[in-house]
């Protein structure tokens, strides 16, 4: 890495081959990742939670089996599930350790991670590793987006074109404009709504930029009321007919692009990036964040 580029942006670059590898893992560790009719729940904290949003609705989506995410603190454990996904950078989060410690004999679980050296190698039957996308930044980018390829291979949704479209996104130009604006809404449909979930934590987290996050339909139900000049709609996938006129008409900024909404969230990590260096910030280290949330026993009793 060179003096001036930061580690989040080393890593926004690394994506494309990281998703590649993540496909032929999801191929050697198919044993460990959730089969087609297995009532499954997807836990994670922060960005990892808002990966299990986006993987949870698409398993559901593609027929594969009722499928449900919880941030880990908040699982539910009076319901009844086949198996349990856990995805965890660090391994070491407290909320994910004690939720496999409390599941262990009861419900088969497997972590997702980039360091099978800690923690969470004895809390879950089974771990799958991505060691491959790990991050030195505190902000994640390519170990998250990795898990998704992942999943999506072993759903049989996973292409090539999905990793040219991460590409294409890492080397065309952002929307002009976007630096300037002062407030991002981003929107998502179905499996998207996690998608936009993580969009709007990564800008607050590298660039403390004022963001909110809906599902696409939710967003004229009181929240397009703060859509004005200097502001900007960043719609994941498909827009709701008519929407995008109803926000062009407010004086914001309509972004959308015709690549796959992983691929989409390239560029938002890449303006998170950019508006924190145009703001003097250092992406690497936000302000009150550690790589990996590590509480007190009695605060993770």
């Amino acid at each position: 890495m060179s003096a001036d580029k930061s580690h989040v942006e080393t890593e926004t670059a690394g994506q494309p081959e990281c998703w590649r590898r993540a496909a032929e893992v999801a191929v050697d560790r198919s044993a460990a990742l959730p089969a087609a009719g297995e009532r499954v729940a997807v836990v994670g904290c922060g960005t990892s939670y808002y990966m299990a949003q986006a993987y949870a609705s698409l398993r559901e989506e593609s027929g594969q089996g009722e499928s449900d995410a919880y941030a880990a603190s908040e699982f539910p454990f009076r319901r009844a599930y086949d198996r349990v996904v856990a995805l965890t950078r660090s391994g070491t989060t407290t909320e994910v350790l004690a939720l496999l410690s409390r599941l262990r004999g009861t419900t088969r679980t497997v972590a997702v991670t980039a360091d099978p050296e800690t923690p969470v190698r004895e809390a879950a039957d089974d771990l799958v590793v991505l060691d491959f996308a790990d991050e030195r930044s505190v902000v994640q980018t390519r170990f998250a987006t990795t898990a998704l390829p992942l999943f999506r291979a072993r759903l049989g949704l996973h292409t090539e074109d999905v990793v040219r479209d991460a590409e294409t996104a890492l080397a065309e130009p952002l929307p002009e404009g976007l630096l300037d604006c002062t407030q991002f809404s981003f929107l998502g449909r179905g499996w998207t709504v996690g998608l936009a979930n993580e969009a709007a934590l990564k800008m607050k987290e590298a660039s403390l930029s004022w963001t909110e996050s809906y599902p696409a339909m939710e967003y004229r139900h009181g929240p397009i009321s703060i859509a004005t000049a200097g502001t900007a709609t960043w719609m994941f996938g498909a827009a709701p007919e008519g929407l995008r006129e109803q926000v062009l008409a407010t004086g914001a900024r309509w972004v959308e692009s015709g690549l796959d909404p992983l691929a989409d969230l390239v560029r938002v990590q890449r303006l998170a990036i950019a508006r924190a260096a145009a703001r003097g910030l250092a992406p690497d280290r936000p302000r009150h964040l550690t790589r990996s949330v590590v509480l007190g026993t009695a605060a993770g009793a």
